[in-house]
C-alpha cells in the first residue's frame, strides 16, 4: 500500500509546509493521508494531493481561516468561496482605512510637534500660507470660553463619540479645533461654533458633512495656555484692522499639539490661532 506514496517528511518537504502542519490539516479534515499505517500511525501521500494543498494555501493567501477553508472544501460550494471572500474583502477595506487613519495622526503628529519647535515667540503675529484642509465637525453645545476648560473638556467627548460611532480611530481625535463664524469674530463676539478634526481626503466618502477649507493667507498667533485663546484672539483681530486686512472666513483654534507628559491634571496645549485674511489694497 506504501509502494509509490510519499512519507509525511517528504510531502512536507515537496509542498514547503511542516510536518505539525500536515499532520494539524489531517485532524482537521483538510487533506487526509493517502495511507496511514495501522500499527505505526505514520501517515503517506499521493504526489496528485499537492493540488489540494496547492488550493489550501491559495485560500490562506486570500484571508480565509482554516475552519473556513475546511467547510468550503467539505460541502464544495463556489458560492460559499464567493461570500467569504466578499466579507475579506470588506474586511480588508477596513483594515486599510484604520491603517491610513493611523498614518495620516502619525504625520500630523511629527508635523505638528516640527511647527512647535519652530513656532515664533508667543504673541507674535504672523502671516501664513495653508494648503487646503478637510474638517469634520459637531457643533458646540455649550460656550467653554464662559465655562472653561471642564466644559470644553465635555465637547471633546462629544466629537470623540460622533467619530468612533462613524468607525474612525481616537487617533483622529489628536488634532482637534474650534471654530468661530466669520462674522462673529469680526464683530469681537467671540462664541464657538464648531468643535471638529482635520481629515484626509481620502475620509470623505465616509464622513459626507465634511467641510473643504480652501488654501490661502492666514493671520496667525501662537500660544501655550488655553485660558489665554480670547486675550490673543482679540490681539489677532486687532492686528488684522490694524494692517487693513479683511477677514474672508472662519476663525480657527487649532491644538497643534499637547504636553501632558508630565503634568496629568491638566491640558498643556500649544494653540495656533489663524484666520484667513485678504489684503485691502
Amino acid at each position: 500500500m506504501k509502494d509509490g506514496l510519499l512519507s509525511i517528511g517528504k510531502a512536507a518537504e515537496m509542498s514547503h509546509l511542516s510536518v505539525a502542519t500536515l499532520r494539524l490539516y489531517d485532524e482537521l479534515g483538510l487533506l487526509k493521508p493517502k495511507y496511514k499505517d495501522p500499527e505505526t500511525g505514520y501517515r503517506y501521500y499521493d504526489i496528485a494531493q499537492n493540488a489540494r494543498l496547492d488550493m489550501i494555501a491559495y485560500m490562506k493567501e486570500l484571508g480565509m481561516s482554516l475552519n473556513e477553508i475546511s467547510d468550503v472544501l467539505q460541502k464544495e460550494d463556489i458560492v460559499l468561496i464567493e461570500t467569504i471572500l466578499t466579507q475579506k474583502n470588506e474586511q480588508l477595506h477596513r483594515q486599510m482605512r484604520a491603517l491610513r487613519a493611523q498614518h495620516d495622526a502619525v504625520e500630523r503628529a511629527i508635523a505638528s510637534i516640527e511647527r512647535y519647535r519652530k513656532s515664533p515667540e508667543t504673541g507674535t503675529v504672523v502671516l501664513e500660507y495653508i494648503d487646503r484642509r478637510y474638517l469634520w465637525g459637531v457643533p458646540c453645545g455649550t460656550d467653554f470660553y464662559k465655562e472653561g476648560l471642564p466644559a470644553f473638556e465635555k465637547e471633546l467627548v462629544v466629537l470623540r463619540k460622533a467619530l468612533m460611532e462613524r468607525g474612525f480611530l481616537q487617533a483622529h481625535s489628536y488634532n482637534v479645533g474650534t471654530s468661530i463664524q466669520k462674522e462673529d469674530f469680526a464683530s469681537g463676539n467671540f462664541v464657538p461654533k464648531d468643535t471638529f478634526v482635520f481629515v484626509g481626503y481620502r475620509d470623505q466618502p465616509n464622513l459626507p458633512e465634511t467641510v473643504i477649507v480652501d488654501s490661502g493667507m492666514y493671520a496667525c498667533v501662537y500660544l501655550d495656555n488655553f485660558d489665554d485663546e480670547i486675550e490673543y484672539a482679540q490681539l489677532l483681530l486687532r492686528d488684522c484692522k490694524e494692517h487693513n486686512r479683511t477677514v474672508c472666513g472662519d476663525y480657527f483654534c487649532e491644538i497643534m499639539t499637547e504636553f501632558n507628559v508630565f503634568d496629568d491634571s491638566r491640558r498643556n496645549m500649544f494653540l495656533r490661532l489663524q484666520v484667513p485674511v485678504q489684503f485691502d489694497r
